[in-house]
């Protein structure tokens, strides 16, 4: 199974889009859900995963070593996440979509500027800064798989705390995989040079 079925297919099993009874929209499968703030649901939780996933890349690609697989794997991490952000922003000032907590409507699209629910820009960039370690260690670490519950996990907070529609995160999800396989597919990372010492410790090691 290829990196990009096989992500997208957890997301959607995790999500539970299978439960169709009162779903709807231009998608077929958006329903507000009851309502969860409590628990490991908790929209602060998500947003120190959130925090804490991208620090983590972003401290890989500074100093891990980029003439390294694994430091070559945190650049095309970045460069994942960036291209994400970039065209899941886009996509929200598009789209203009109202949220599910601002309406159980799915169908409200191009409502005006504050309303950004398409697609998800956060489970997007999860899932774009794990796709190219999925890509890299599957054969060699089949445990790597276990990183694609962390955009499986926004996906489903997401929904719970109203923040976004089915659709909102699976699209997001789509776009980081592709973008994710993307940039693990470059011959040289993009965003890497720009950063300081050239985004590793390669920069280091010249100097010192």
């Amino acid at each position: 199974m290829s990196v990009q079925r096989a992500l997208l297919s957890l997301t959607i099993a995790i999500v539970g889009i299978s439960n169709l009874a009162h779903a709807g929209g231009s998608f077929g499968i958006d329903h507000r859900v009851a309502y969860d703030n409590s628990g490991i649901w908790k929209r602060s939780y998500q947003k120190d995963l959130a925090y804490g996933a991208g620090l983590t890349m972003l401290g890989g690609a500074l100093f891990v070593d980029s003439e390294t697989r694994f430091g070559r794997t945190f650049d095309q991490s970045l460069d994942a996440m960036i291209f994400t952000a970039a065209a899941t922003t886009a996509g929200k000032f598009v789209f203009s979509r109202q949220r599910p907590k601002q309406t159980d409507d799915p169908n409200r699209f191009f409502s005006g500027r504050g309303n950004q629910s398409f697609p998800s820009g956060e489970v997007g960039q999860f899932t774009a800064i794990v796709t190219p370690f999925i890509a890299e260690y599957r054969h060699d670490h089949p445990a790597v798989w276990l990183l694609a519950a962390l955009p499986a996990y926004d996906a489903i907070a997401r929904v719970k705390t109203r923040g976004h529609w089915q659709s909102d995160v699976l699209v997001g999800a789509g776009i980081g995989v592709g973008l994710g396989i993307y940039a693990h597919d470059r011959k040289s990372p993009f965003f890497a040079g720009y950063l300081p010492g050239g985004g590793a410790m390669v920069g280091y090691k010249t100097k010192f």
